[in-house]
């Protein structure tokens, strides 16, 4: 299923979307946009729904080792939660 979405664009951006359409041949504007917000998505760390999938699937805090161990470097912990 599809839904329609409008966005506005100005001229500089429109000509980046263009120059990036032509330059990896994609058939049309709209293609262009969804590659692109597809890559900008998946650089920033976020996955794509596939079907079927649950909104439960997406939570904030699922567990995640790498988030775990990325976060006691940053805060010193070692990964072991406070005991203050």
């Amino acid at each position: 299923m599809s839904e329609a979405f409008q966005i506005m664009l100005g001229q500089e951006e429109l000509t980046a979307v263009d120059d990036f359409r032509f330059q990896t041949r994609m058939p049309s504007r709209a293609a262009a946009v969804r590659e692109l917000l597809k890559r900008g998505l998946a650089a920033e760390g976020f996955e794509i729904a596939a079907t079927g999938m649950k909104s439960q699937s997406f939570g904030v805090l699922e567990h995640n080792p790498n988030a775990t161990a990325a976060a006691a470097a940053r805060d010193g912990t070692g990964g072991e939660p406070n005991q203050d």
